[in-house]
């Protein structure tokens, strides 16, 4: 097959890249001027900025839409249109934005608050209430006496070195509660003992037996040392020891009463040691050379010099 004219139509006519090749170049094809490669092209060159997007396409074939220019700055604008002109006319007043949180009100924190101190204060009101009852309960249960004895628990008191005084009293003891030693023993057999149980000490007419009391003084000076004993005999006399000082010529041990039946010849004596402020120990001995055969039933402390009653 040979290349022929085949008539007037030319190269460029029926291809449209035939500007693309040299021979449709010599045959003078000139790319389309209409689009960008395509003949007839709907592409158009515009200037920058003039296209905006978002507004709506003209039709194949139509022309564009354009956009109104703008004003320069400060000139009105031709396409302005002033609301009075709009229907219904210019707004006459104008309207507050709505509250926040569309109109909702907060929180009600003054409720909460009150809430909160009312829980607080019933729990208090209520450990409190526990306590008390509590309390209560202790009270009662330490209120009430076992009246079963205890191993602790005797009828008799027990010895003790010292002795002690309710408030604005001297003290007073028991003998039977003191210290007793070298034969020194209880005993309960003649009546008349003021002494609890009705308990005195005898068995003191062995030499070397005796009776120690330990005893706290509010202050130093000059006291009465009484004692009250039975004696149905003889005068009797005893060394009195202060502090580990011996006491004048001993303790005297007199019957007073001068009855010679035991049950009616309990009596008293007095002596007038010096004490110390503080702890102070008093002991009655039977020593070589004195009369011991008495029994004693108590002892007690009186301020000054100021003899029996």
């Amino acid at each position: 097959m040979t290349p022929g004219d085949n008539g007037a139509s030319t190269p460029e006519d029926d291809d449209p890249f035939g500007y693309l090749y040299a021979d449709g170049q010599a045959r003078g094809a000139q790319p389309p001027s209409g689009g960008y490669g395509y003949p007839n092209s709907v592409s158009r060159v515009r200037a920058v900025g003039e296209r905006q997007y978002g507004q709506p396409q003209a039709a194949y074939g139509q022309q564009q839409p354009t956009a109104p220019q703008q004003g320069a700055y400060g000139q009105p604008n031709t396409h302005y249109q002033a609301p009075e002109t709009l229907p219904g006319g210019a707004p006459t007043s104008r309207q507050s934005m709505p509250p926040a949180g569309g109109g909702r009100r907060g929180p009600n924190t003054k409720g909460l608050l009150i809430g909160a101190i009312a829980v607080v204060a019933a729990v208090v009101i209520g450990i409190g209430v526990a306590m008390i009852n509590g309390n209560t309960d202790d009270d009662k249960s330490g209120n009430q006496a076992d009246a079963s004895p205890t191993q602790s628990q005797t009828g008799e008191p027990s010895p003790s070195n010292s002795a002690s005084a309710p408030a604005g009293e001297l003290p007073k003891s028991d003998a039977s509660a003191l210290q007793l030693a070298g034969g020194a023993a209880k005993a309960t057999d003649i009546p008349g003992a003021q002494a609890a149980g009705g308990t005195y000490v005898g068995g003191l007419s062995t030499v070397g037996a005796s009776v120690t009391w330990t005893v706290d003084i509010p202050e130093e000076g000059a006291y009465t040392l009484l004692a009250r004993y039975n004696n149905a005999g003889e005068d009797q006399s005893m060394t009195l020891t202060v502090n580990g000082q011996k006491y004048g010529s001993g303790f005297n041990f007199a019957n007073f009463t001068h009855q010679t039946d035991p049950k009616l010849a309990w009596t008293e004596s007095f002596a007038y040691p010096n004490l110390n402020k503080g702890s102070n120990t008093l002991s009655l001995s039977c020593a070589p050379g004195d009369k011991c055969n008495v029994l004693l039933d108590q002892l007690r402390l009186k301020k000054g010099k100021v003899g029996r009653n």
